[in-house]
C-alpha cells in the first residue's frame, strides 16, 4: 500500500509552484511536508486530493490511478481513488447545523458506503477513540477548537481511507492541544494507516520528527 506521486508538476501562469517533483508515502508511515505560505504544499495537498488539477506527472494510490502522465482516469477509477483518501482541513468544515453524529455519517450515507446500523456503530468507536463519546448530540458551535479538530478526524475515518491528509492540523490550537494532535496522529499510524501532513508548525514537526519523513517544500523547484 502506498501513495506514488512521479513527475509531478504545476504552475499558475509564469508562477511555477512545483517542477518535476516525486515522492511516496507508504503504509504505516507519517510523511510530514514543511514549509511557509505561498510555498505550494497546499497546492501539493489539494492535487492529491483532486481539488486541482496538475500540469504534467502521475498520481497513484494502492493501485487506483487518478492522473497518469498528466491525463486524468475515467471516473470510475478515479471514484475508487478517491475512496481510498480522507483530508481533513485546516478550518474543520464541518455543517454547522448538524449534530456530531449527523457530520460523522452525512458523507458514508451518502455515498451508500455501509448500512446505517453499521456506522452508526463504527462513528460510536470512533467517537470513543477521540475521546468524544458523550458529544455525540453537541452542534460544531459548542466544542474546543481541539474537539472539533477530532470530529474532523472521526468524520474523515468514518470511509475507512488508506491515507489520511492533513491540511495544516494545528494552526489554530494551543501547545497542549498540539500535543494530543501529535499522539492522535501517531495512533493513528499505528492502525495502518498511511499519514500526509502539511504544515508550518515546527513544533508539530518536533513532536512527530522521530517517527516521520520530513519533506521541505523548497525542494519542490
Amino acid at each position: 500500500m502506498s501513495l506514488v506521486v512521479r513527475n509531478l508538476s504545476k504552475g499558475f501562469g509564469d508562477n511555477q509552484i512545483i517542477h518535476d517533483y516525486s515522492f511516496e508515502v507508504t503504509r504505516n508511515a507519517i510523511t510530514i511536508v514543511l514549509g511557509e505560505s505561498g510555498s505550494g504544499k497546499t497546492t501539493l495537498l489539494r492535487m492529491i486530493n483532486h481539488l486541482e488539477t496538475v500540469d504534467t506527472g502521475s498520481i497513484e494510490l494502492d493501485e487506483a490511478i487518478l492522473v497518469k502522465d498528466g491525463q486524468y482516469q475515467p471516473a470510475s477509477m478515479i471514484k475508487n481513488y478517491q475512496q481510498k483518501i480522507s483530508l481533513v482541513f485546516q478550518d474543520y468544515q464541518l455543517f454547522p447545523h448538524l449534530t456530531v453524529m449527523e457530520n460523522l455519517l452525512l458523507a458514508p450515507l451518502s455515498n451508500k458506503y455501509d448500512q446505517l446500523e453499521n456506522l452508526f456503530v463504527r462513528a460510536n468507536a470512533l467517537l470513543v477513540q477521540m475521546g468524544l463519546d458523550g458529544k455525540e448530540n453537541a452542534k460544531p458551535s459548542q466544542l474546543s477548537g481541539g474537539q472539533k479538530q477530532r470530529v474532523a478526524i472521526a468524520r474523515a475515518m468514518m470511509m475507512n481511507p488508506s491515507l489520511l491528509c492533513f491540511d495544516e492540523p494545528t494552526s489554530a490550537l494551543d501547545d497542549r492541544t498540539v500535543s494530543k494532535v501529535a499522539e492522535l496522529i501517531l495512533q493513528l499510524k499505528e492502525q495502518g494507516i498511511m499519514i500526509l501532513i502539511i504544515t508550518h508548525d515546527r513544533t508539530l514537526v518536533e513532536l512527530l520528527s522521530e517517527h516521520a519523513k520530513v519533506i521541505e517544500s523548497s525542494s519542490f523547484i
